[in-house]
């Protein structure tokens, strides 16, 4: 088990729940940012939100919460 996804567990659900909805948002941003032929800010950014994003569902899949 590694560190960010012990530390995700130690939230709580409404917490887990609310950074879903922010890197979520940020994601779209930055796609958004990306389709319109923008340069990112930091070029690993989106890979690095789609991975938290995957973790965080993880995490909330094995505890068996409901996101969406």
């Amino acid at each position: 088990m590694s560190r960010k996804a012990a530390a995700l567990r130690e939230l709580a659900p409404e917490e887990r729940v609310a950074r879903l909805g922010e890197l979520r948002s940020e994601l779209m941003h930055e796609r958004g940012v990306a389709s319109m032929g923008g340069q990112p800010a930091s070029p690993g950014r989106m890979r690095s939100l789609r991975k938290q994003v995957a973790r965080l569902q993880t995490v909330m899949r094995e505890l068996g919460e409901r996101y969406g």
